[in-house]
């Protein structure tokens, strides 16, 4: 037996690429003024070193755009492509490149809807590729090392960035310049240290050990209904929640002030959507902390959905996947509550 034949096989790690400004370029080395998702994946890939030695790396381009325009079509496109990438046994991971600005939305959809154990980790970068201190590189070789490990399996869809691995369904960008623009309410999971994938801990839920994704991506069909935001003020006019009635959206994400608190003469108009029939979730624009059901607001009386620990975000997700497998506000918190 030669010594290659005795190395441990290199896990096969499959990277999806839809743009952003991890592959953006630019005129100059400035961060701030380019084209995202400009650089294909190949090239991505390349200006990696040693990115082979971590693992058997394939790759296909999906798109190469600015993630403001990851409209929902493409968001489910992207969760259809995924899902059957882990499916193939010749796939042990897969990675996916994203624009950072959408990022959090796309990761939460796929926690929601692959339900593989394999590690599915999504990664993006703050500055374009040919930028001074761009962090794409880094980025993307500590997402092919945390898809690699196999640690990583069974924890839902994560994000890597900065360093650090988040759960999909916690974390949010959080500043609009900084490498570090990524953070969840109570932390990361882990770290890439050394070059390895270590945890603190696991994420208190996911589709990837429930087994309800199947059903779930059996019910959202070819589109998910329309859910709106609309964010809450003092002296909100009728007008804006009259639009989203004549839009035609089933759900609404109210995001209130406070734990998702309401003024006196909203609560009515919010009322009068669910008697119209459109779900309507409490969410909060405070940073942190839970929207709790029956709290400052009676939900119950008004047919309210409570978004929890979701951000306003996330909240139309979850509504939105929720709202593809029944309009009942009951089920829906139910859904909300358990995803």
């Amino acid at each position: 037996m030669t010594a290659a034949d005795a190395l441990p096989p290199r896990p096969r790690i499959l990277i999806l690429a839809t743009g952003g400004t991890i592959a953006g370029a630019s005129d100059s080395t400035e961060t701030v003024d380019y084209t995202a998702g400009v650089i294909g994946v190949a090239e991505l890939v390349q200006a990696v070193p040693d990115l082979t030695r971590i693992a058997e790396i394939s790759h296909q381009q999906l798109w190469q755009l600015d993630s403001v325009d990851m409209d929902p079509a493409r968001q489910l496109e992207l969760v259809r492509q995924v899902r059957a990438q882990v499916a193939r046994p010749d796939v042990d991971g897969v990675v996916v490149t994203h624009g950072t600005d959408t990022l959090e939305e796309s990761a939460y959809l796929l926690d929601l809807l692959v339900g593989s154990p394999k590690p599915v980790v999504v990664v993006g970068a703050m500055r374009p590729a040919d930028a001074l201190g761009a962090d794409g590189p880094v980025n993307l070789r500590h997402a092919v090392i945390v898809a690699a490990s196999p640690s990583s399996c069974g924890l839902g869809v994560l994000v890597v960035v900065g360093e650090e691995i988040h759960a999909a369904r916690s974390v949010g960008k959080v500043h609009t310049t900084r490498t570090n623009a990524f953070a969840s309410p109570h932390g990361p999971l882990g770290e890439v240290v050394a070059e390895r994938a270590c945890y603190f801990r696991t994420p208190h839920r996911s589709s990837a050990v429930d087994g309800t994704a199947a059903a779930v991506i059996s019910a959202v069909g070819q589109e998910l209904p329309a859910v709106e935001v609309v964010q809450g003020r003092a002296g909100l006019p009728q007008q804006m929640l009259q639009a989203v009635l004549e839009s035609g959206a089933a759900g609404v994400v109210y995001v209130g002030h406070g734990a998702g608190n309401v003024p006196s003469d909203v609560l009515p108009r919010l009322g009068a959507l669910v008697d119209a029939g459109v779900v309507v979730m409490r969410a909060s624009r405070v940073c942190s902390g839970p929207v709790t059901r029956g709290g400052a607001v009676d939900d119950d009386r008004y047919g309210f959905v409570a978004a929890g620990d979701l951000t306003p975000q996330q909240g139309r997700i979850s509504l939105a996947v929720a709202l593809a497998q029944s309009r009942d506000p009951r089920q829906v918190q139910k859904f909300v509550d358990t995803h």
